[in-house]
Parts: structure tokens; sequence; C-alpha cells
């Protein structure tokens, strides 16, 4: 296959952003991928524009990513507009990565911009609602929860504001995974504390505040074994990539900063039992990442990973096999994710801290590990980064993702 390369990435800060508009959000990004690519406007062949909630929250659909980018100086190029849940932004860097190696252009701009952030709080939390199937909510809910039946939950231990119902799946998820590996709310605490630590160091992250397990444990409750710092916000932002080849790279003076890609895998869930992590659609997805990168688990040097809630990157990690099935709690527990530790996980904060905003979050993970690889993330820099990994998920079906995709960068 020819290779291709991440020869820039920009990301603006994620956070509430009530007087920006989508336009604005693209354009900074636009305007960082191409001074950190080198690049000028006439040198981007095609852009693939993820945004998953526009729609739903302006009634912009069907041509949002042309209408977006108009302004900033992007006409007369393809631009193909990509919505795939929570995954979007890394779908659309798959999807640039595809179009780029399979000869259809050079250069081409893989973009996510979302604005989330309403005063409008059951318009917010509505827009995650298509990101299941609509026919069966109750049946699913009812599914998911149901699979943490053993597990007592404590009095108070539910919020009385509105949340996410994907809370709730992911409390679901916690008690499957507590009853079978034994994993415990402090070490849920403890993957949030270490998140929240790491995005004291990044300037783009939506919080930069530190807390300690102890006030992690102690915070206002989500439900049950969650609360409120170990799940991710409500975000406006966005990211972007430049991906080439080698000609594109040549076009771009040779862009020395650039990183190869090595392996882009995009996978939909299937149908498994619950406590089926061998065939988790993450894990099988990894397996065809690291057979595309030529490596394994422990030749990884830093991941950013999916953790809507500090469950997720417990499941996460063990599904990409950076750690031993059950292993997730008591290694953050022991040190090894943090920075200075073995593998450091979510160096940016994570999607529980940096913020999660949905269709630019898959992007913002390539920023990180670009960041990483280049050893450009200052106080937050691992060092020797060589091999980096993202892991990005959305949308359910079933008991688990409905789409997972597995970037390897680097090397």
């Amino acid at each position: 296959m020819n290779e291709v390369y991440v020869a820039g990435v920009s990301m603006t800060s994620f956070g509430k952003q009530l007087n920006r508009s989508i336009k604005d959000l693209a354009a900074d990004a636009l305007a960082g991928v191409l001074q950190d690519a080198g690049a000028g406007r006439d040198d981007i062949q095609a852009v693939f524009y993820g945004n998953c909630v526009q729609g739903h929250m302006e009634g912009q659909d069907m041509v949002r990513g042309e209408i977006a980018l108009r302004e900033a100086g992007i006409e007369r190029i393809p631009v193909i507009n990509v919505e795939n849940a929570c995954a979007t932004g890394s779908t659309a860097l798959h999807m640039a990565v595809s179009y780029v190696r399979g000869g259809a252009c050079d250069i081409a701009l893989a973009i996510g911009v979302e604005k989330m952030f309403s005063p409008d709080k059951a318009l917010m939390f509505g827009a995650f609602d298509g990101a299941w199937d609509v026919h069966t909510v109750e049946h699913s809910r009812d599914l998911l929860i149901s699979i943490g039946d053993g597990v007592p939950v404590p009095p108070g231990s539910t919020s009385d504001k509105p949340y996410s119902v994907f809370m709730d799946v992911y409390a679901g998820l916690c008690r499957l995974h507590m009853k079978t590996y034994g994993t415990t709310q402090r070490q849920l605490a403890t993957i949030a504390a270490k998140n929240h630590l790491h995005s004291t160091h990044n300037p783009l992250s939506q919080y930069q505040r530190p807390y300690t397990v102890d006030e992690v444990m102690a915070a206002p409750p989500i439900t049950f074994p969650l609360t409120l710092p170990m799940c991710s916000p409500i975000s406006d932002g966005a990211a972007a990539a430049i991906v080439c080849n080698a000609a594109g790279l040549a076009k771009l003076g040779g862009a020395k900063r650039a990183q190869r890609v090595r392996a882009s895998v995009l996978q939909t869930g299937s149908s498994r039992a619950p406590a089926d992590y061998a065939n988790h659609v993450t894990r099988l997805a990894a397996q065809r990442a690291y057979a595309q990168a030529g490596i394994g688990p422990a030749d990884v040097s830093v991941a950013e990973v999916h953790d809507a809630t500090a469950m997720g990157e417990i499941i996460e990690i063990e599904a990409l096999g950076l750690v031993p099935p059950g292993d997730g709690g008591p290694a953050a527990e022991r040190g090894e994710l943090s920075l200075g530790g073995r593998l450091p996980v979510n160096p940016s904060g994570g999607l529980e801290s940096k913020g999660h905003p949905i269709g630019a979050t898959g992007l913002g993970q390539v920023y990180e590990l670009v960041m990483q690889l280049r050893g450009e993330a200052g106080a937050r820099q691992v060092p020797g980064a060589r091999i980096a990994l993202a892991q990005n998920g959305g949308g359910i079906i079933g008991v688990e993702e409905a789409v997972v995709a597995v970037t390897v960068l680097g090397g």
C-alpha cells in the first residue's frame, strides 16, 4: 500500500463556546492545520467534514461541510460530509487516509466541528438520542442496565438532574465489569483523577482542575458507580488533520514533522454476549490494526482512548490488549497509565477532562498523538514516544459500540 502521512494537525480549545458559530470554529481549525502543515488552501484537494448534531441543534443538514467551510475559502473541490456518532472525527480521518492511499488525491483534509452547548437543556441532551436504535429504546436501555444486576446500588447515588441516557448504559457496563473482574468504584475514581491531572498540562482542555481520588469519589453522583468527574462533558470545538502521500509531502516541502499512518481501521460491532470480551468490537479492530501496522500492543508508547466515562478507558485498554483482562483498574492504581508510568493513556486529559465535541473528538485524539510523536506536547510529553494509538468509538447496538476506529501513528 502507498504510505500515508499526517502532515499537519490543529485543535481549537474545547468547552462552552455559546458566542461562537460552527463557521468560526471551522475557520480556526482550518487556519491552524494549514499553518501547521505549511500548506495553502489551494493545496487541499478533498475534504472530509465530520459533524453529528448540527442538524438536531440548528436544522442544518445535507450540506453541512460545504456551508461551514465556504466562507473559510474551501470551494470547487470535493467536500464529503461524515457522520458516524462519536467516532465521526476518526471516521473522517479514515476516509481521508483511504482516499489518499487509493490514489484519488495527494493531499486531503479531515476536519471535525461540533456545537453542542445550548441554553435549552432538553435540546442539548436530546442530541444523543439518535445514537442507538430509536425503534427499541426501552428494550435497549433495560438490557444494558440489567447486565449490571447483582451489584447493589447505594441510595442517593443517582442524580436528579438531567443527564445523557448513555451514562445509564455506561453504568450497566461498569457493574458488569465489577461483577466479572472485581473492578471497584475507587479504581474508576483513580482513572478520572489521572485524566483530570493530565489536563492541567493541556491549555486547550475544557477542564484544567486537578482532582484527588477522594474528591472524585465524593463528587455529585450521576448514576452508580459514576460520579460527575468520571463522565465526559458537553463540549464545543473543532480539530483537523491534513493527510498526504509522498508526492503530497514533496509539494508541502517535505513536512519534516509529518507522522506516518501505520494503520487505520474502522469496524462496526456485532452480536455477542455481554461478557464475551474476546469478541468486543475494539478487540477485533485492534487485531486488524496491529496486523496492518506490523506491531503488537507492547510496542505502543502512548494511547488516547474513548473515555466517555472512566469505565470506558478500562474497557478499551483491556480490549486493545494494552493491559490484561480485568487489570485496567489495578494498572491505574499502580500508576502505569499516568504520565511517567509504563504506558500513559489519555495524556491530553481524555474525553472526561479535555472535552467531547462529538464530531471533533477523534481528530482531537490524533492532534494529541501527533504532538506527542513530535516531542511537542510540553509538560504532558511522554519521553521517547515512538508509536501512538488512538481508539474512538461511537453509538450503541446490542451491548457494545456501533462503530470503532483504531489508528496507529509513528515509527
